[in-house]
């Protein structure tokens, strides 16, 4: 029987969230009177924004609407772009405690042909939760080895993985070595062995570039009679050792930052920091090597006990000052799928703590679409661009405020959820107690 309980919870557990995906956009819609915040434009107040076919048409302070439209009053309410996280486990993984329903990872530690868009799951139970709070993009990142693989921007509205594919490969993750010696704990091993490991991680990062190298050379200058056998893993190495895509170095520690920047100049790859939390102690040289920072989980504690408590919420401000690119993403964790959602209160306590307001809504909406390579159609409020936005009720960066309704390309999203499901089934619950009014 305790078989078949638990078997009824996963399944109940697993099926598959409620909201339908919407149809493309069959007519032009006016947003009247809202206040509209651009990002790249500042903030228009009372202004009218009007998108059609799933693109922004028109931004302007009075647009005259016409019959064919669908004119919706939004005086007084928030109009953003739609928010990106730029580094997220979500469709990857649904339960962590369930092994399957975990997707994030591959056997090995060096897999850079892994792509993580064919992995994602469109029936997930947290998108409709994390896209009920403006985020509407997730760049999903697989988690195993020292080379784990490449990125795919999704957007969380679609039937399948292929439709929901905005942008693959955005870029190659290596999970950076620790570069500190344990000297306590279950993993404590003989502070040689510990370097050894270390070395050898970075020399097997050096030959896997050098072969890919050697593989690019042998393609340019080989014959068609004589071209090499086809190696998957270090052909889809060739966009970044060439500097066409950006390589993902997941470092916190500052060694490891030190390390990183070192690797990153010798190969000459085009490096975007991620984790980032001792990067403050090398703001200049992140500036000076011109290397972005998607900077992780602004709600963490601090690394060090001497370290000041608020350390892991005043960085993204420090970082900005330094004159570093700076996007904020909630954490990578496959434990903290559920909690993408909350992306906007990352933002919004580094603004508490010394980041410009309108930098920290940059830093979730048009630094991780330049990061990402889309700001040419998302991360920000302009005509031409894609009409993925939403209308909130406040400030977004506030708890306290909701999102109303939300677009994806032009396509109305379904906002149900689980926990707005939940909500209601539980007032009800107190309305029937006579706790609540009826």
């Amino acid at each position: 029987m305790k078989r078949i309980a638990w078997l009824l919870l996963l399944l109940n557990l697993l099926r598959p969230s409620d909201p339908i995906p919407a149809p493309p956009q069959d007519h032009p819609i006016l947003l009247d009177n809202g206040i509209i915040h651009t990002v790249t434009n500042g903030t228009l107040y009372g202004g009218d924004l009007l998108f059609d076919r799933g693109r922004i048409v028109r931004i302007e302070l009075e647009i005259q609407p016409t019959p064919e439209m669908e004119v919706i009053d939004v005086t007084g309410k928030h109009i953003y772009p739609g928010l990106i996280a730029a580094d997220s486990p979500l469709g990857l993984v649904e339960i962590n405690a369930v092994r399957a329903t975990r997707d994030f990872a591959e056997v090995g530690s060096v897999n850079p042909n892994v792509i993580a868009n064919v992995s994602y799951n469109t029936d997930s139970e947290l998108i409709p939760v994390t896209r009920s709070n403006g985020v509407l993009y997730v760049n999903v990142t697989p988690q195993s080895g020292l080379v784990s693989g490449q990125s795919s921007l999704m957007k969380l509205d679609a039937w399948t993985w292929e439709e929901a594919t905005e942008a693959s490969p955005t870029g190659l993750h290596i999970h950076w070595p620790r570069m500190t010696i344990r000297t306590e704990g279950k993993e404590k091993k003989p502070v040689e062995e510990q370097e050894k490991q270390r070395r050898e991680a970075i020399r097997k990062l050096d030959d896997l570039f050098a072969e890919a190298r050697a593989y690019q050379r042998l393609q340019q200058h080989a014959s068609r009679k004589d071209q090499p056998l086809r190696d998957v893993k270090l052909e889809s190495l060739l966009p970044y050792v060439s500097g066409e895509k950006p390589v993902f170095v997941h470092a916190n520690e500052v060694r490891q930052i030190a390390a990183a920047l070192d690797w990153a100049r010798r190969q000459g790859v085009k490096m975007v920091l991620v984790g980032g939390h001792d990067a403050w102690r090398l703001a200049d040289a992140l500036q000076a090597a011109d290397v972005p920072i998607i900077y992780e989980n602004v709600l963490a504690l601090p690394l060090r006990r001497y370290e000041d408590t608020d350390q892991a919420y005043a960085t993204p401000g420090l970082l900005v000052r330094a004159g570093c690119t700076v996007a904020i993403a909630a954490s990578s964790s496959p434990f903290e799928a559920a909690h993408q959602r909350n992306l906007p209160y990352h933002a919004g306590l580094a603004a508490a703590f010394g980041l410009d307001p309108e930098e920290a809504l940059r830093s979730i909406t048009l630094r991780p679409a330049q990061i990402l390579g889309v700001a040419d159609r998302l991360g920000s409020l302009e005509a031409g661009k894609l009409a993925s936005l939403f209308i909130a009720d406040g400030d977004i960066l506030e708890p306290s405020s909701r999102v109303e309704a939300a677009w994806i390309e032009g396509r109305k999203l379904d906002l149900r959820d689980r926990h707005k499901l939940l909500y209601a089934k539980y007032r009800e619950k107190y309305r029937q107690l006579g706790i609540l009014p009826r």
